[in-house]
């Protein structure tokens, strides 16, 4: 047997640690070993709660099964089971002054078959291997004093386009220094369109497991249920902390109503979260008249947003707008907002939409100082929007591809981190600001931002 023991202390009340170490499945957040943590048993958690674990080993990935054998509100007890491996985790926490928790980490690592012949020359690397896990546990319940920068490196490499595209892939988001998502959102309260799968259920996963209130806004009744339950069995929230809004979100007259019913509703909204969108290979218009992907994508955050707004400044709240690495490709098309002109491009139509939801970003950020507005992309992320919209793009990257929840980290960190609540106005990768134009022509000059919004505010009433 092998024992490894590792203590850190962190400024961080002992209720906090707990609770994120509780669900294990925050494991590969923390630990470098650690490719990808499941929760299998629905629910808060709780005694006999079973997590599933992709262990980074060698360049393969080994599976391994914990299950919650104590949980008293100061420790915490693990026994797990791999290929030719078993580990007994305890983890001990004690209260220090100011507000401080000193986390006690004892792994007994069993081994049998060939593994066990060389147990004794494991013993170094596993030494390695326990110091890195609570290094990455002491960052992620760290909270930062200030927002991340771009290097200067990252920057030329964004500005180059090329040599960032490998940063958009599941490699980008694995070198990332800290993964943590550890501040708790107690009680506030965010709107997510688009939440019954991808990036949007990633999020409001991860903000109901970090305390929120959620309500899900969307058009199919039978998804947002089916989101809701999945929700729920994630984070072992009460069903009462999430909301379900129908609204068909590629009208204007529903995102009006859907932004109407939520101020009504919640005259303090900590959140919206702008994520709904969908990618179409033929032009196609909505009953209201408007190119679809320009409905979708523009025209209702827009309008959402710009009735929510009472209720986002009498809460301080933050909106989110979800984009994507596309937009770089792509100027603001004031003279063909509605894709009229030549050949229609889906791709180019989304990307267009995009921009110009970024370059409204910007301009609310201006205007409402009491709202923080962020707009973020995530990478290039194996959503079902993209397998449906972009087959040959995910076929040919499917294994570097994000998943889910990779691609909504930033999004998650956006709306949780303190260190972000005076950075209004920017565009977010990777939890770092990023341009928001690298290719000529391509940039929102301040002309062209003043003309978008004069066409968005007379082709929307609002």
């Amino acid at each position: 047997m092998i024992r490894l023991h590792e203590t850190i202390v962190v400024e961080r009340t002992l209720e906090d640690c707990y609770r994120y170490l509780l669900d294990f499945s925050t494991s590969e957040q923390w630990d470098p070993g650690v490719y990808r943590a499941e929760k299998l048993t629905a629910g808060a958690p709780a005694v006999g709660t079973e997590f599933d674990l992709l262990l980074n080993s060698a360049g393969r990935h080994v599976p391994m099964r914990y299950t919650l054998k104590e949980a008293s509100g100061n420790c915490i007890r693990l026994l797990g089971e791999g290929p030719g491996f078993s580990a007994d985790d305890t983890i001990t926490l004690r209260d220090c002054e100011n507000g401080k928790t000193e986390i006690d980490y004892v792994a007994e690592l069993s081994f049998s078959g060939p593994a066990g012949r060389v147990e004794g020359l494991l013993r170094p690397w596993l030494n390695r291997v326990g110091r890195k896990a609570l290094a990455g546990l002491e960052t992620a319940l760290t909270r930062a004093d200030t927002a991340p920068v771009q290097t200067a490196s990252q920057r030329l490499a964004h500005r180059l386009v090329f040599p960032a595209m490998p940063s958009f892939t599941r490699r980008g988001y694995l070198a990332m220094p800290d993964k943590g998502l550890s501040e708790r959102v107690d009680g506030k309260v965010f709107a997510i369109t688009g939440p019954t799968s991808g990036l949007g259920l990633a999020t409001a996963c991860a903000l109901s497991r970090l305390g929120a209130r959620l309500v899900l806004v969307g058009r199919d009744p039978s998804r947002l249920e089916a989101a809701r339950e999945e929700v729920l069995a994630f984070s072992g929230a009460p069903a009462s902390s999430i909301d379900l809004l129908e609204a068909e979100l590629s009208l204007v007259s529903e995102a009006r109503r859907a932004g109407e019913i939520l101020c009504r509703r919640y005259p303090a909204l900590d959140g919206l979260i702008n994520n709904a969108g969908a990618l179409f290979a033929e032009r196609d218009e909505t009953e209201e008249g408007h190119e679809r992907a320009l409905a979708v994508l523009l025209l209702a955050p827009y309008v959402l947003t710009q009735v929510a707004m009472p209720s986002l400044k009498a809460a301080g709240g933050h909106v989110i707008n979800v984009s994507s690495g596309g937009m770089y490709t792509q100027p603001l098309r004031l003279d063909d907002m509605e894709y009229r002109q030549g050949d229609y491009d889906g791709a180019k139509a989304y990307a267009r939409a995009k921009r110009g939801l970024v370059a409204v970003t910007e301009y609310w950020a201006r205007i409402h100082p009491s709202v923080r507005f962020n707009s973020m992309h995530p990478g290039w992320a194996a959503t079902p929007g993209v397998a449906k919209s972009l087959p040959t793009f995910n076929r040919l990257l499917e294994k570097r591809l994000r998943d889910s929840r990779m691609g909504a980290d930033t999004i998650i960190w956006l709306a949780t981190a303190r260190c972000v609540e005076d950075c209004s106005g920017l565009f977010w990768f990777d939890r770092r600001p990023r341009p928001t134009a690298v290719l000529p022509g391509t940039a929102v000059s301040s002309d062209q931002q003043a003309r978008l919004i004069e066409y968005l505010a007379q082709t929307c009433a609002v």
